[in-house]
């Protein structure tokens, strides 16, 4: 299995960030690859893309719960 990368840092570490840990940061970077993602945020959510591997949705990450 294949290393993945952390949302908030784009390093393969296990850290958070306090506004991550509170709910209040949206992943800035690609679990699967490292990189840096496009991100919208708006007062009802966020979503990030992935040049390689798609967009997320905090819509989808509240259903997965």
């Amino acid at each position: 299995m294949a290393d993945r990368y952390n949302p908030y840092t784009g390093k393969q570490d296990d850290s958070v960030p306090a506004a991550a840990a509170l709910g209040l940061e949206p992943p800035r970077y690609c679990t699967e690859c490292g990189r840096r993602m496009i991100v919208q945020v708006s007062p009802d959510g966020w979503w990030a893309r992935c040049s390689r591997h798609g967009q997320i949705d905090s819509a989808d990450l509240e259903h997965r719960k």
